[in-house]
């Protein structure tokens, strides 16, 4: 490289280092405080509670009216059953959906419930279903069930209704299915119990008192048809049902909304129309669901 060249190419060289170095760095731009990050609130749910009622074989019935509830996302948090609806709430309380109750009430035979009570108070002693239900719910107690539960049964001393909300499930179904002269009374800590239906058809007032702000009751007792021919454990229960209408009519003002399947012309010791009952129960909680999501909705309005 000739002399004169090398002299420009260096000068421009320092030149170049010299523009960066005197030419000032740019300053980055300072951060904009940003608003804090408040979490969504929670919406409160209402508890929902669902009562279910006594009726013997009626009670299959209970199962419709879950398959409608849980087709439409309804899902109670508390379960209150009485006799026949204390063996369904207590499989439902414990997991079981409306397909697999129903699956189980097809397959279910009912010698599996007729242990025989020779020179006792009762023809059954209803020890089998004790079994029946503890197997089901895998020997859990009611405290361990996945829903909270209880099951309403008579003290024969004092005449009041008593709600079993811990212990042994399969013993608390047992004494409120017991239907007096059909089943031997229940002994629990000292005391006698037999069918719930006696003093509360239809548990809503306990499940009120368990919490819940919404109650959904389902009533599966009937008024007497006065048909004849009945056989003689027709005529007790529906002799129950009789005594117990005029209860259940002042009970189910703590509910908000009460299903009453059409199952008059179903007996109610008749375990053969199974699938009747199912059917009842399911069209009697699908035209109740209107009803239950407009309580929901006012309840949500108040808060």
């Amino acid at each position: 490289m000739k002399r004169r060249e090398f002299l420009v190419a260096t000068s421009a060289s320092a030149l170049l280092v010299a523009c960066q170095t005197t030419q000032p760095k740019p300053q980055p731009e300072p951060v904009k405080p940003q608003p804090p990050v408040v979490p969504p609130v929670a919406r409160a749910k209402p508890k929902i509670g669902l009562a279910l009622g006594g009726g013997a074989a009626r009670g299959f019935a209970h199962i419709g009216v879950i398959k409608a509830l849980e087709t439409n996302g309804i899902s109670p948090d508390i379960v209150v059953g009485t006799s026949a609806g204390s063996v369904v709430g207590a499989l439902y309380a414990a997991g079981f959906g409306a397909f697999d109750l129903q699956k189980l009430a097809f397959q279910m035979e009912e010698s599996a419930f007729k242990d025989w009570a020779l020179f006792d108070r009762g023809l059954l002693k209803g020890e089998a279903l004790e079994a029946f239900i503890n197997k089901q719910v895998s020997n859990k107690p009611i405290e361990g069930l996945k829903r909270r539960f209880a099951a309403v049964a008579t003290d024969l001393q004092n005449g009041e209704p008593a709600a079993f909300s811990a212990g042994n499930v399969g013993q608390a179904v047992r004494a409120s299915s017991s239907v007096p002269g059909v089943f031997s009374p229940v002994v629990i800590r000292g005391r006698e119990y037999v069918d719930g239906g006696l003093v509360s058809p239809v548990p809503a007032r306990t499940a009120r008192s368990m919490g819940a702000d919404i109650v959904i009751a389902v009533d599966i007792s009937q008024r007497p048809s006065g048909k004849k021919g009945a056989g003689s454990v027709d005529v007790l229960l529906d002799t129950i049902a009789i005594m117990g209408n005029r209860i259940a009519d002042y009970e189910l003002r703590d509910a908000d909304v009460v299903v009453n399947p059409n199952i008059k012309g179903l007996p109610a010791a008749n375990f053969q129309q199974r699938h009747e009952a199912i059917l009842e129960g399911e069209r009697a909680g699908f035209g109740a669901i209107t009803r239950i999501r407009e309580r929901l909705a006012a309840w949500d309005a108040k808060r």
